[in-house]
């Protein structure tokens, strides 16, 4: 799937589409990957302050300066292929029945500090179990 994340830092909640990739496949493991060296994927709480909370942690982590050797694009564009060593590009959620087995609070999101790349590439696998 593609996922708009416009010209700003962002994290995108990527619940319900994976939910409704897995949904009537019954038991296994969803895979869920970003093939891009500037963004990764997370489970956390959502919506509570605490996509907010991350952002700001890799702003006080990742500073957007002129200290990142690897230097084109806006100013701190450097620090968007560092990310993805803290936040990697994939992770796997069991799938039981059909359903996401994430717990009460958990959603998986899409993380995303590069402002030069406005669309981002979501690819979901489901290996059954």
């Amino acid at each position: 799937m593609t996922v708009r994340t416009g010209r700003d830092e962002r994290v995108v909640d990527l619940t319900e589409p994976a939910a409704e990739f897995v949904a009537g496949r019954g038991d296994g493991l969803l895979s869920v990957f970003i093939p891009h060296a500037t963004a990764g994927v997370a489970i956390l709480e959502l919506g509570a302050g605490s996509d907010d909370d991350l952002l700001a942690a890799l702003a006080a982590l990742l500073p957007a300066d002129d200290r990142w050797r690897h230097a084109h694009g806006s100013p701190g564009h450097g620090r968007s292929h560092v990310m993805p060593a803290i936040i990697p590009p994939s992770l796997t959620v069991p799938v039981l029945d059909g359903r996401l087995a994430l717990g009460t609070w958990q959603s998986v999101a899409l993380v995303d500090l590069n402002v030069d790349n406005p669309e981002r590439t979501v690819r979901f696998s489901f290996l059954p179990g």
